[in-house]
């Protein structure tokens, strides 16, 4: 019988494909508290120019440009075997649907960057459409015509679907993740501190369901006592070896 295995990935797995963390000792916030601001969503609200300078970041940062690694490639390949029920994911770069995993497993715990919303009438944008027009529209707002106002503009206000300080999780993703974790045949930890709520509870949860857990991180995690395998090592090389002995198993 195939084994089920969930995953969930934090910024480790992103770190390796070149993308620097947010909440580590060399982290983006660590050493510029002040950018913390960029995804405060009553900042974002309130004046023009912090949404300027919030998409403007948004748009310069590595998160943006940055390609999917051997690690994200590897759990494509998990998924083509079969074998992957969920990837529920802490990072919201998009990197994951960048690779090639079905959106039906990928769960944005922090929403994504790779799409974007109307915040008044909730019509839904490919953030790369609006980043390509940002010079001429720094202040991006919602063109979409109003059937019921004469086809006038809506003119609300777009923000990415990433979740900013100050917002809700997206509807029923921790739900969905500790749905499928608990009834997975293993769940894997991928690059995550699993210090960040609710994410990390997804571990306790799926332990307290019996499911082994492997926990791979360069620094300890507070679950590692939960874990049945720690490992210590490159994720980029770690990983792809661990997807390959996975698969290499349960075709046995």
């Amino acid at each position: 019988m195939t084994k089920k295995i969930a995953v969930l990935t934090g910024a480790g797995i992103s770190t390796s494909a070149g993308i620097p963390d947010f909440r580590g000792p060399d982290g983006v916030w660590t050493k510029h508290p002040d950018q913390m601001s960029v995804y405060d969503i009553d900042l974002f609200l309130r004046n023009k120019e912090d949404r300027e300078y919030s998409w403007r970041w948004q748009k310069e940062s590595p998160v943006w440009n940055a390609q999917p690694g051997t690690a994200h490639k590897a759990l494509v390949k998990l998924e083509k075997a079969g074998m992957l029920t969920l990837l529920a994911t802490q990072n919201f770069d998009a990197l994951h649907e960048k690779a090639g995993n079905s959106p039906d497993l990928i769960v944005n715990l922090h929403g994504t960057i790779g799409t974007s919303h109307c915040m008044k009438c909730h019509q839904k944008y490919d953030t790369a459409d609006i980043m390509a027009r940002l010079d001429e529209e720094p202040d991006p707002h919602c063109h979409r015509k109003l059937k019921y106002r004469g086809d006038m503009p809506c003119n609300g206000i777009i923000k990415t679907d990433v979740v900013y300080f100050g917002e809700a999780l997206p509807d029923g993703a921790m739900e969905k993740s500790y749905d499928r974790a608990t009834k997975a045949d293993e769940l894997w930890v991928i690059g995550s501190t699993l210090e960040v709520f609710p994410a990390a509870s997804i571990v306790p949860v799926a332990a307290q369901a019996g499911v082994p857990i492997t926990i791979m991180n360069m620094g300890r995690t507070q679950y590692d006592r939960l874990a049945t395998r720690l490992i210590h090592e490159d994720i980029a090389v770690a990983l792809p070896q661990l997807v390959d002995e996975t698969i290499a198993e349960n075709a046995e």
